[in-house]
């Protein structure tokens, strides 16, 4: 008897662990429309895999990382993100890299959010001053770093990093995501295409119309 209680108790975890780590997989992309016909469809959630027979080394590598990124633009930083697309042998592997750099006196990289991963940052050279906005009630949560420290910023967060120093500063960014994505909020805000309606804005914000007409129009 006992040993029919403890398989009916095996099977019930058995069962309980298949229910728990049943999931469905995270999207890699904004949205993926159900279609009924395979023929007309161009994407899926992810890349097409090629044949594994015929991959190289140059589908796991990249070169170049080493190089300076162009900070000479108004927000005064650079990104160069390694995803999926720079490197293909990172597709399903669900991880992706980015140099960032940094001008000094205020090189930013804005406000922003990555709504499929989760990064974690190392300063390589420079000082920044880095933070995550969480969730209502919106803590800020900040830190100043400099070379050789690490922070992360949760994934879906609107964070920044901000140079406060005198030099150049050099950073390199881990994402939980092959196509991490990222919305800069000034630019999403008052850059849509097309453009949020200014009404939605002024009232949202707080602003007068006339400033977010202005504002509209910088981006």
């Amino acid at each position: 008897m006992k040993g029919a209680y403890f398989l009916v108790a095996f099977v019930f975890l058995a069962l309980s662990s298949s229910f728990a780590f049943a999931f469905d997989p995270s999207p890699l992309q904004d949205f993926c429309v159900a279609i009924n016909d395979p023929k007309d469809g161009v994407l899926v959630n992810g890349k097409f895999c090629k044949d594994p027979m015929l991959a190289t080394a140059n589908d796991f590598s990249f070169s170049g990382l080493n190089i300076p990124g162009n900070t000479s633009n108004q927000v005064g930083s650079n990104v160069t993100l390694l995803n999926v697309d720079k490197i293909p042998g990172l597709n399903t592997l669900g991880i992706s890299l980015a140099r960032i750099d940094f001008a000094p006196y205020g090189g930013l990289n804005p406000p922003h959010t990555h709504p499929r991963a989760t990064e974690i940052l190392v300063v390589l050279k420079g000082t920044l001053y880095v933070g995550f906005v969480t969730s209502n009630p919106n803590r800020l949560i900040t830190k100043i770093l400099t070379a050789g420290d690490v922070f992360v910023f949760p994934i879906g967060l609107i964070h920044f990093q901000f140079n406060i120093g005198e030099t150049n500063a050099v950073a390199i960014a881990g994402l939980s995501s092959q196509n991490p994505g990222v919305i800069t909020i000034a630019n999403a805000v008052f850059g849509s295409n097309p453009p949020i309606n200014p009404d939605v804005l002024t009232k949202a914000f707080q602003l007068d119309k006339n400033v977010v007409n202005y504002l509209q129009k910088q981006f």
